[in-house]
């Protein structure tokens, strides 16, 4: 596989380092370290595969223009578009090309992510109740200097795109019953800080957001009929810790099974491996995920727009 990589910011890094020998060349319209200016420049004939790191405005665009050549294409969530049928023209493309277009939520490959969804499986927990999950990072400086990043729902389709996309991961199709609780532009100009929770869903879901904790962080804790799971760190700011807590009747202190990993964050790498391996066995295209997400985060990001201005 030859891939190129659109967009060398930050992302367009990482990806380039874990395509490894698979890298022919870079696009980015500023970047002096791309060869290249526009995806229009690079001869077709160099690669087979784009990975996508731009802004969410030329996605669609872009995409467009390597499925049409017939491309596989990885790229960053989220999926943007101002009309859900741009990502069903997308689809189709990638169909009638024979090629796959990926949406990227490296997270799914997070080890104590994949152990979540395996205790979920297993129906160990027996009925799950409530699922609360917390995000947190430290850029909103970076952000508010970022014109293109510091816009719109702000935090919401940044962070909030990979909690639904792990809840999905999780527990399987959750409707579009969603709400947001707050809505805060504490530094910035869009929204640096969001809460937002479902009403009819099972589990019952809620999700914070920000990008005011200096120290990055995640935490996950579910509630269940049988017992209660949880997740402290990411890989990426390890330690990270999985722990599983059996429940006692009618009441005591429970048994508690606990993993803890130090190391490397194997995300980019494991999900690099996958998206090679959909590409090599002409995996059809499905960005269903995609269009339940882009509808859900639009009408969710104008709603965190209105409660921020308020």
């Amino acid at each position: 596989m030859k891939a190129i990589v659109i967009g060398f910011g930050v992302q367009g890094h990482k990806r380039r380092k874990f395509a490894g020998p698979d890298y022919v060349a870079s696009v980015d319209p500023v970047n002096k370290e791309a060869e290249y200016r526009a995806v229009e420049d690079v001869p077709l004939s160099s690669y087979d595969t784009a990975l996508v790191c731009i802004p969410d405005e030329p996605k669609i665009e872009v995409l467009t223009y390597l499925l049409k050549h017939g491309k596989h294409v990885l790229v960053e969530k989220p999926l943007w578009a101002s009309d859900d049928r741009q990502i069903g023209s997308l689809e189709q493309l990638a169909r009638a090309k024979g090629v796959v277009c990926y949406t990227a939520y490296n997270h799914r490959f997070e080890p104590h992510y994949v152990r979540m969804r395996d205790l979920i499986a297993s129906g160990k927990l027996g009925t799950i109740y409530r699922c609360r999950m917390f995000y947190g990072n430290g850029t909103v400086r970076l952000v508010r200097d970022s014109a293109w990043r510091d816009q719109g729902a702000g935090v919401l389709p940044d962070l909030g795109s990979h909690l639904l996309d792990t809840a999905k991961f999780w527990f399987g199709d959750l409707g579009e019953d969603f709400q947001i609780l707050s809505a805060d532009c504490f530094e910035n100009r869009a929204p640096d800080h969001v809460v937002m929770a479902s009403k009819t869903t099972r589990p019952k879901l809620e999700f914070e957001m920000t990008l005011l904790s200096w120290r990055n962080h995640f935490t996950c804790d579910i509630l269940a009929e049988k017992g209660t799971a949880h997740i402290r760190s990411l890989c990426k700011w390890g330690p990270t810790t999985f722990t599983y807590r059996e429940r006692i009747l009618p009441s005591g202190r429970p048994p508690e099974e606990s993993v803890t990993l130090v190391q490397d964050d194997p995300t980019w790498a494991l999900e690099y491996a996958h998206f090679k391996t959909l590409c090599e066995r002409g995996a059809e295209t499905d960005l269903s995920n995609d269009l339940w997400l882009n509808s859900l985060l639009r009408r969710l990001g104008r709603d965190a727009q209105k409660e921020a201005a308020t």
